[in-house]
């Protein structure tokens, strides 16, 4: 990654300096099919660029990142490419004050998800292309000023394989054997897009008449691989997008800006998904080639009105750098629920962001490397870490917060004027809080400064006096924040009062809203009403907190938790159990045994996936070593238990097999998993589809029971590009020495591998059963990953920075060395001591919870 940063006093100064008028790319791709992949496969891309400069006579530079160039002028001058061009820049001297730059490059096809990516599928042999460029990768494709508030409209042609069909921003036509595309608004750079090759594709149309009688028709399309196609449902994908388009037609008063819409579910795809206008990408994982619970789907849908959000909250109008990241990625995921909700069949979206969106933003924020919303974005390598649960969960949430501060009207008229104001153009916090400040009459100024400008999470603990008669005489709500981070913010809540009824339910009998402020807030309002069993606080979950209980919740929670009615009510305080057992403030035996009491009385699936999901996690991350085992055989134990007495056919029971595969280890469990890959074994109602076969061997793998044969067996059955991602996952779990040096050796040592199976290599090397295969290399890592970043790209360095931590190796002696590589290595790239700090600070919360587990807080 050498010389292919990009500062953000460098944008601001070439921000300053030019403006850009228009590009013009013709790329040839017909070099995809055909020939060898000996050396770096390229493509021809030809960019014409027209800007002015401020200051004739000045110089600048643009972006490129190429194996090599051909030709550059810049107003007519041939300039030398050997000169001008460094790899990752091209520097231009002598600016006038209408310019223009034409850039014959050779391009490289990516095999790591970032620029074009090139994928052969396995299953017939075809070619596939897409492309991929947030924060900064369209300058692997063509030449350009690669920073997002230079924005520009883009023509775009392209020659193809032919009988293949191309996609970009714009509606395109093959006419001569080159699809030319219309040109687009003014847009960023990272959002512009290709797709390419022999997709399997289908239309669709969207129209909307307005109350002034203009009339909007969209045509709608969706593609996937050949392979994918009678996996595809393509109807549900449409009837999402329509209701998505129905709703932010709705509410935001301003007509879709971008023409078509087309959705393009591609392969080895890093993200979850773009929101290129007109062009969209999602990972192909999205088209389900097996049976899934309805969380999948409303997973899928709540994507698709995230990446739809964006064609206002992003495209439409931009963030000037990637500190106010959350001008679009915040407002994304906080209107992909809000949409999907008042939208779609998923009205409970909100209990899914409550219990795993937040979960996510919890973590994060507090990593040593929290940061506010609004961060402080130096360079690009920050920006693509920094793509993280603050940035997304954490501001949805605060927006949340916002919405219930403001009121809704309040919020959306803010909404509607920002995206009036500042169509195709660049913003920054203070735009939207002014607009924000105009609806609602609120100091939002302050309200910023609490919640977008600083760092941590705050905990709210309730404080219950009771009378002799048994009746609440004073409530209070403690507020508390970490000494790193000691901002007490303001919060609106809801508290609820429960307690157990004839019936033996526990259900909400009291309710207040109140504005916490400060370490103690009195609520009044309940004061009086009889004594609760359980009080929780942040009840319907309206602001961004950790939940504490007093001791008589607490209590409460342990008797009965499995009781609460309200589903949404019951995911908060699974959260908050959680987190006290992240926070080394509840063993985690505990929190595993409330799982095995009362997960299997779970309604809501996604909050039974995520409870399945903590709970491993607590078995082997915070679980005192010696307890491992006993605790894995009770986990394995109430798996199958609950698989047996779940509804025949189920998404619980669907939901129950899949946990039971990831937590069998005894011989009997692996015997009843091989029997249901065989045949020779049933479960009333259970179908083992493809995707539970993947499912049930990989643990046969990892324990020894199922060899290369067996897995090469199971390739045979399935050989698809996603058969090949699980066989590669299977063979690295194999319990052997060789077999862990081969896989290590395939990540660290060697490029040969695209993304998706690096992924899929290090999921398979890091079992949590082979604690002792993994111990060599807890030293290697150490040795390595400063090479590794330096050489290969952020992406790959991000996946084996993060994936092969020694997390497993949890020892004072792991903590030590982590430590003393950052104390060695202070002059690293700062994203990659950030990703090792976020490790060793996981690792060392990890051996706090398992002296918690022993009874001894360390």
């Amino acid at each position: 990654m050498p010389g292919e940063n990009l500062s953000r006093d460098e944008a601001r100064e070439r921000a300053a300096l030019l403006s850009v008028e228009g590009y013009e790319v013709s790329l040839d791709l017909r070099s995809a099919v055909g020939g060898t992949d000996a050396g770096p496969r390229t493509f021809r891309s030809v960019t014409t660029i027209r800007f002015r400069s401020a200051e004739p006579g000045a110089a600048t530079f643009a972006d490129l990142i190429a194996p090599s160039v051909t030709a550059v002028s810049l107003n007519g001058r041939d300039l030398d490419p050997g000169a001008v061009f460094d790899g990752t820049r091209i520097l231009l001297e002598d600016l006038a004050e209408d310019n223009e730059l034409v850039v014959d490059a050779q391009c490289a096809y990516s095999r790591t998800g970032e620029g074009m990516h090139r994928f052969v599928d396995p299953e017939d042999g075809e070619v596939y292309l897409y492309t991929q460029y947030e924060p900064a990768d369209s300058r692997r494709v063509f030449a350009n000023f690669e920073q997002p508030d230079l924005k520009a409209p883009f023509r775009f042609e392209v020659r193809a394989p032919e009988g293949w069909v191309v996609w970009s921003n714009g509606v395109g036509e093959l006419a001569d054997g080159v699809w030319k595309f219309a040109e687009t608004k003014p847009i960023s750079t990272y959002i512009t897009a290709f797709v390419a090759g022999p997709y399997h594709y289908v239309t669709d149309s969207y129209e909307r008449v307005f109350e002034d009688g203009t009339r909007l028709e969209i045509p709608l399309g969706a593609m996937c691989r050949k392979g994918l196609a009678r996996h595809f449902d393509s109807d549900d994908v449409f009837l999402v997008t329509k209701q998505g388009l129905d709703f932010f037609h709705d509410n935001f008063d301003y007509p879709y800006p971008f023409g078509k819409y087309d959705q393009a579910f591609v392969p080895e795809y890093n993200l979850g998904a773009m929101e290129n206008p007109g062009l969209v990408t999602f990972r192909e994982e999205f088209i389900f080639r097996g049976r899934v619970t309805q969380a999948s789907y409303e997973r899928r849908a709540n994507v698709i009105l995230h990446e739809m959000a964006h064609m206002w909250f992003g495209d439409l109008v931009t963030m000037v750098w990637w500190d106010d990241l959350w001008l679009k990625e915040s407002f994304a995921d906080f209107m992909g629920t809000f949409s999907m909700v008042e939208a779609t069949r998923f009205t409970n979206g909100w209990i899914t962001f409550a219990n795993n969106r937040k979960s996510w933003a919890y973590r994060a924020d507090q990593l040593p490397s929290t940061h506010p919303i609004t961060a402080d974005i130096r360079d690009l390598e920050d920006a693509k870490l920094n793509f993280d649960g603050i940035t997304y969960a954490k501001g949805a949430s605060v927006l949340k917060q916002l919405v219930a501060y403001v009121g809704r009207d309040a919020f959306l008229e803010g909404a509607r004027r920002y995206f009036k104001r500042h169509a195709y153009g660049n913003t920054q916090l203070g735009d939207l809080l002014s607009v924000l400040e105009e609806t609602s009459g609120r100091d939002m100024a302050t309200w910023s400064r609490s919640w977008l400008q600083t760092a941590g999470v705050n905990s709210l603990t309730p404080q219950v006096i009771l009378s002799a008669e048994g009746r609440v005489t004073e409530l209070a709500i403690l507020q508390e924040a970490a000494e790193s981070h000691p901002e007490l913010r303001p919060h609106r809540v809801a508290v609820g009062l429960y307690r157990r009824s004839p019936d033996g339910a526990v259900e909400r009998y009291a309710r207040a809203e109140v504005d916490v402020e400060g370490p103690r807030t009195i609520v009044g309002e309940l004061v009086g009403t009889e004594a609760p069993d359980l009080v929780l606080v942040n009840d319907d979950d309206l602001t961004y907190c950790k939940i504490r209980f007093d001791e008589g919740s607490l209590a409460a929670l342990r008797d009965g938790l499995g009781d609460i009615t309200d589903p949404l009510a019951r995911a908060l305080c699974w959260s908050a159990l959680w987190n006290l057992t992240r926070d080394a403030l509840m063993p985690a035996r505990d929190f595993i045994d409330l799982v095995l009491r009362f997960a299997g009385r779970e309604t809501d699936i996604g909050v039974l996936q995520m409870l399945h999901a903590w709970a491993n996690s607590a078995l082997t991350h915070y679980a005192a070593p010696e307890w491992r085992g006993e605790g894995g055989r009770l986990l394995a134990e109430g798996a199958l238990r609950e698989l047996r007495l779940t509804e025949p056919g189920s998404q619980h029971q669907l939901t129950w097999a899949r946990f039971f595969a990831a937590v069998a280890s005894g011989e009997a469990d692996l015997q009843l998993l091989q029997g249901l890959l065989e045949g020779t074994a049933k479960i009333d109602g259970l179908e083992v589809d493809q995707e539970l076969r993947w499912a049930f061997l990989e643990p046969l793998a990892a324990h020894g029971v199922a060899d290369e044969g067996a897995i090469a067996a199971e390739l045979a059955r399935d050989d698809t590009a996603s058969g090949k991602r699980h066989q590669v996952r299977c063979l690295a779990a194999r319990p052997s020495a060789a077999v862990k040096a081969q896989a290590w050796a395939s990540v660290v040592e060697s490029d040969s591998l695209s993304n998706a199976l690096v992924e899929a290599t290090i999921a398979g090397f890091a079992q949590s059963s082979h604690r002792e295969l993994s111990a060599p290399y807890a030293s290697k890592y150490f040795e390595v990953i400063e090479r590794v970043w330096g050489e290969r790209s952020i992406q790959i360095g991000m996946d084996v920075v993060k994936g092969l931590f020694p997390s497993l190796q949890d020892s004072r002696e792991t903590l030590e060395a982590a430590d003393a590589w950052l104390a060695a290595h202070g002059a690293a790239a700062p994203a990659l001591r950030r990703l090792v700090l976020e490790a060793r600070d996981d690792l060392a919360r990890a051996l706090r919870g398992q002296a918690c587990d022993v009874g001894t807080v360390g």
